[in-house]
């Protein structure tokens, strides 16, 4: 027995080392992704998730990973709350022991930063909320403008379309809560510098299921336009009430206004009322980045044509993978200090149009700050009604259809 023992321990110690040396020759990049899969809107969480999981599985099958590093990236659905998306960025830093992290909604990127920034783990929100970017900015980072760059970006568009002498009268639609507020202040700072007159703000808790005395607010209040905060299901459910009072005002959004299901769901009811700022690339760029979303489609099926939510999870992926890229040439290593110096160190990388090229600093980790407004289509197609801006300095240009 005693022998028998010794040859068991001796076997043990054997795979032990044997496991060590694979692991030391296999080089992994962990990446974990804290997403709302199964709470309110989380077909957006789903499809960026799949598009961020595609992209990586791309770089791994097509690309050999990052110079021989295999990216791998371990995904908790967070159920769009706040304790939950805390509990999972937690168990990244302490259990998984990871070398990135993407966070998803508003309120739960701004839960987690404490926990990022303790344990010095660079992350990429998914939801573009400018307050994530209050000092201290340490590891936090938005992937392209954030809701302040929307706001100034409708607010310009509204002021090149608007007809008439007096200033065009908007009023704000948005959910109660972190995302939906996130364009409150920043709208009003720039509807005064505009000259628009900014009539009335109405908010809403996110399972709301009928915006007749919101709508009915607004239009007592003359708005002719309103500008949007919230996720596809409750747009779906502001056009319904729109129709149910008559009342026929421009909705104009975020690059957040759309997925998958609102075009199943918006059939009859989207018509020709929505626009939306988009900052990234469509199929009619015909771009290279395009190219490789169409490449993306096409290898594996996730999606059957150009989808929003998807697109973003693809272009979460390719930063991330630049910065891998990026760590590995300046350091000849990749772990979370190596990665967010080189995502500091980014100088208008180009994405091949896929986004605008992104820059950041060690004071300034939003990734661009360039606009574009589109209008959505009842097919699912984005048709572009304005040049790529910087809101508040550059003129737009308008795109006669």
């Amino acid at each position: 027995m005693k022998k028998a023992g010794k040859v068991f321990l001796i076997v043990a110690a054997f795979c032990l080392l044997i496991t060590g040396v694979v692991d030391a020759q296999t080089k992994i990049i962990k990446v974990g992704a804290a997403i709302n899969l199964t709470g309110p809107a989380s077909t957006w969480g789903q499809f960026h998730e799949k598009g961020q999981r595609d992209y990586f599985r791309y770089v791994n099958e097509v690309k050999g990973g990052v110079y021989g590093h295999t990216i791998n990236m371990i995904t908790v659905d967070t159920a769009y709350k706040v304790p939950e998306a805390q509990a999972a960025v937690r168990k990244f830093v302490l259990q998984d022991k990871v070398d990135m992290i993407a966070t998803w909604g508003a309120g739960e990127g701004l839960a987690a930063k404490p926990i990022i920034q303790e344990y010095k783990v660079p992350a990429i929100n998914y939801s573009t909320s400018w307050e994530l970017l209050e000092s201290p900015i340490d590891y936090m980072y938005l992937p392209f403008g954030s809701y302040r760059m929307d706001c100034q970006a409708v607010l310009d568009y509204i002021v090149a379309i608007h007809k008439g002498k007096e200033a065009p009268k908007v009023g704000l639609l948005t959910y109660n809560n972190a995302y939906g507020r996130s364009i409150h202040a920043p709208s009003k700072e720039y509807a005064e510098k505009l000259g628009i007159n900014l009539v009335a703000i109405e908010e809403f808790p996110p399972r709301t299921v009928d915006l007749n005395t919101e709508l009915l607010r607004l239009r007592k209040r003359g708005a002719e336009y309103i500008f949007i905060q919230m996720l596809p299901s409750a747009i779906i459910t502001a056009f319904k009430s729109a129709d149910r009072i008559k009342y026929n005002p421009l909705f104009l959004g975020t690059w957040t206004s759309t997925d998958p299901d609102f075009f199943q769901m918006g059939k009859g009811l989207i018509r020709d009322r929505l626009v939306m700022q988009f900052p990234g690339g469509l199929p009619s760029d015909k771009t290279k980045g395009m190219e490789i979303m169409e490449e993306l489609r096409k290898r594996y099926k996730t999606v059957d044509g150009f989808d929003a939510a998807y697109w973003e999870g693809v272009v979460i992926g390719m930063i991330m993978e630049r910065a891998f890229i990026r760590a590995y040439e300046q350091a000849k290593a990749i772990n979370p200090a190596t990665i967010n110096a080189a995502m500091e160190s980014f100088t208008n990388e180009d994405f091949g149009g896929l986004l605008p090229n992104v820059t950041f600093t060690k004071d300034n980790h939003e990734g661009s700050f360039v606009a574009r407004m589109v209008k959505v289509k009842e097919d699912g197609t984005y048709v572009p009604l304005t040049n790529f801006y910087v809101p508040g300095k550059d003129k737009i240009k308008l795109i006669k259809k």
